[in-house]
């Protein structure tokens, strides 16, 4: 009898254990805002991340080293009957580096053709790192009307590389990745 209740009570745990969708810790990284849209013809994709850059990170880039953020969108026709179709995929590839004796940031991001941008301050580096603006994701042409589409994203920080003679020291270093959940917006095209 005894053995019954707790069997029942170890059950009902798991399930609302399995149920309850813990919130992402506070400073986690998260998407603060995605949207799509259509600009001439083609669509377009604007992003923007809140929490990528920890006091840990931020430690790390303003003592020099190479940081890389990925950003990984995707786009789907969602079908009723049959699994969804990938309509694309990209992944986008952002890089901080921080030159101390110019006291600038040089950021890089794959959309924009790597082109470095130089900026003075941490905030506006910040931006460029964790903001997409307007990138292309596919012609309008490949949509098709009054069908409907799932613009997924996800973004992530790259493995940092040290030198060999630092992964002794600090061993640490893992504790700087980050990653999104996967957010995704639906609409009807």
């Amino acid at each position: 009898m005894i053995r019954a209740i707790l069997r029942k009570a170890a059950i009902l745990i798991i399930a609302a254990a399995l149920i309850v969708q813990y919130p992402a810790p506070a400073g986690a990284a998260r998407f603060e805002e995605l949207r799509v849209s259509n600009l001439g013809d083609g669509l377009v994709v604007y992003l923007k991340v809140r929490g990528a850059f920890k006091d840990d990170i931020e430690k790390a880039v303003m003592s020099g080293v190479k940081t890389t953020f990925f950003f990984v969108i995707t786009l789907r026709k969602v079908r009723n009957f049959l699994p969804d179709k990938t309509i694309a995929a990209i992944t986008l590839i952002h890089t901080i580096k921080y030159h101390s004796l110019r006291n600038e940031f040089v950021v890089r991001r794959s959309w924009e053709d790597d082109e470095p941008v130089v900026v003075k301050t941490l905030d506006e580096a910040r931006r460029l790192m964790t903001e997409i603006d307007d990138t292309p994701l596919v012609p309008l042409s490949v949509l098709e009307k009054d069908q409907r589409y799932q613009l997924r994203a996800k973004a992530e920080m790259g493995k940092v590389t040290l030198p060999f003679y630092l992964h002794y020291v600090l061993f640490f270093v893992s504790m700087w990745d980050f990653e999104t959940d996967w957010y995704s917006v639906d609409f009807t095209y």
